[in-house]
């Protein structure tokens, strides 16, 4: 950590050579500095605004960005999931936005010794949200890492600490974001400018829910927490998702209509009364046309489906119409067509999933072209290629006025209140106190949107092929409901390191395809059961996901010389 600062303050003096002060007295990254900032609540906000549009707050929607598990893939495996990568020698932690934030806790106390706390409570309880949200990010990639709450410099003797366990790191997590929900606002306003308490708790659930699953299941692995509590985490998730179920301010959106809704959702273009939207971002070109926020590829590429391709793993998961499984299910009609195999299932099959009869793109003039068109040309050129087949649509409005290359007009979905009650069941059901109740005010209400049975926990159907067949019905169930209803939201990567799944999905796997019958040219592999197989000459032997080792990222070598007492990542 310490060659951080180094390299921050170097950068900082390159910027400001025209200046002939000393080196330490350069202006920090923010480019403020306490004697002239913090001295009014505008201010405040002024230098909160910039975390907003940091790198560690999502700036659009994820959809499409589960290509580092087995819910999806591009042209090539993901080297966490092959075990390809190499142990970092060089670069270091990024604490730079730690160390922006702490500058804000350094110095604002300027603002509350003149202003009453009602002035500037908002962004005080921002910046507690900010700096969870930082920590957050540096304990998925790293697990343990130094707890700092102050601005440092290349003197403080904080730049040579070891790390803190990561259960603290946890602890110190939801501790801010306690104080978070302490000073934010309450009001659900649009959504689309500045966060509140109720994104603070649905925060806290996933913190919670991620380090209590992480410590349950990673016991007795290198990645196992010594005196581990799990179940201290579980009973915090479950309260903070309560307590925003019980506000009762959001609702899953519906209009009635199960064949569309859950499809729609993903695809309006204003969420400002939005029943299920807490927090998104609003991209106009009319407003702003040409800032960098509206290059957002992911939905340009819808119009020419390159690499947006589910995987045959994520494609079984939906259960049939019945609510129950597709193995040994006579409702379920076979993979021949996409057609056949969207027939009477979970309709977010076919709301994730383009079905060939269901509209591509609506041009200008009004005319329609329907999915069928993009399947045809499938594989047959670089613009047009899904190594899997199945082409994904969450997300996608097909109004072609919307897409442009570079100026993409979709809104970013960044929280959203599915989330909650997802996080709710599944903390209930680890707690080994949920009821049916728990299940009929969260599971339910996401099954009611698309006309799916309630998941009846007295009568669950054993699935011959359940993902995590050593664990109970109950807990199988949720987590596939978790997959399903969050599918290319950016959550599946989370999921399998927090249960410690590697070993059941990835490794020894390959991700498959549809038919390939189904597509007139194919330049991929197909298995012997005549399923796309794309990897299969890349990886004979399936992902090579090192369970020892790839859960998280390697410290780089040149932290460790610099400071003594940092230790490698296991099997690094």
């Amino acid at each position: 950590m310490k060659k951080y600062y180094i390299i921050i303050l170097a950068l900082v003096a390159l910027l400001n050579s025209a200046c002939n002060k000393s080196f330490l007295d350069r202006r920090p990254l923010d480019a403020t500095t306490s004697d002239v900032f913090f001295e009014t609540p505008d201010q405040m906000r002024t230098y909160i605004n910039s975390f907003y549009s940091s790198a560690n707050f999502p700036q659009y929607a994820n959809h499409g960005s589960d290509f580092d598990s087995d819910n999806e893939v591009n042209n090539s495996p993901n080297t966490r999931l092959q075990g390809t990568r190499v142990v970092a020698t060089s670069g270091t932690i990024s604490f730079a936005d730690v160390r922006r934030i702490n500058f804000f806790f350094d110095n604002y106390h300027r603002v509350k010794d003149g202003h009453e706390l009602s002035a500037y409570q908002q962004y005080l309880g921002e910046a507690y949200f900010f700096r969870a949200l930082i920590y957050y990010k540096l304990l998925q990639s790293y697990g343990a890492i130094q707890i700092v709450t102050k601005e440092l410099t290349t003197e403080s003797a904080e730049l040579y600490n070891p790390r803190d366990p990561r259960d603290k790191v946890a602890d110190f997590i939801i501790d801010q974001l306690d104080s978070a929900v302490t000073y934010l606002m309450a009001d659900k306003t649009s959504g689309a400018g500045r966060i509140n308490k109720w994104i603070a708790l649905l925060f806290q659930s996933r913190v919670a829910l991620y380090e209590g699953t992480w410590e349950k299941y990673h016991a007795g692995t290198p990645f196992g927490v010594e005196n581990a509590d799990p179940e201290k985490y579980f009973t915090i998730a479950a309260a903070a998702a309560e307590q925003v179920i019980n506000s009762n301010i959001y609702k899953v959106y519906s209009t009635g209509n199960p064949r569309s809704d859950y499809k729609s959702f993903f695809s309006l273009l204003d969420y400002a009364t939005n029943s299920e939207m807490m927090f998104w971002r609003k991209y106009d070109n009319n407003l702003t046309g040409g800032d960098a926020a509206f290059v957002n590829t992911r939905f340009y590429r819808m119009a020419t489906p390159d690499n947006n391709t589910v995987t045959k793993q994520l494609a079984d998961a939906y259960l049939c119409s019945d609510g129950k499984p597709i193995t040994d299910n006579p409702l379920f009609n076979g993979y021949n067509t996409l057609a056949q195999e969207g027939e009477n299932r979970d309709p977010r099959f076919t709301q994730t999933i383009a079905m060939p009869d269901q509209i591509w793109k609506i041009n200008s003039n009004g005319s329609t072209e329907n999915w069928s068109v993009a399947y045809g040309r499938l594989n047959s050129t670089a613009a047009y290629n899904a190594p899997c087949g199945y082409i994904i649509q969450k997300g996608y409005n097909p109004n072609t006025a919307y897409h442009v290359q570079q100026y993409e007009e979709s809104p970013g979905i960044i929280y959203r209140y599915a989330e909650v009650l997802l996080n709710y069941a599944e903390a209930k059901a680890e707690l080994g106190t949920i009821t049916q109740e728990d299940i009929d005010k969260s599971i339910k209400l996401l099954r009611d949107r698309v006309g799916m049975p309630n998941l009846l926990m007295s009568a669950i159907t054993t699935d011959p092929k359940w993902d995590f067949p050593e664990l109970s019905p109950l807990i199988n169930e949720i987590r596939r409901e978790r997959r399903v209803e969050l599918a290319a939201e950016g959550f599946r990567w989370d999921d399998i390191a927090r249960w410690a799944a590697a070993d059941e999905l990835i490794v020894g796997s390959r991700p498959k395809g549809f038919k390939a019958s189904q597509i007139t040219k194919n330049p991929f592999p197909v298995d012997e059961q005549g399923f796309l197989d794309p990897f299969q000459e890349s990886l004979p032997s399936g992902y090579g996901f090192k369970l020892d080792r790839d859960y998280l990222n390697s410290i780089p070598e040149s932290e460790i010389l610099l400071n003594d007492n940092l230790k490698q990542n296991p099997g690094w």
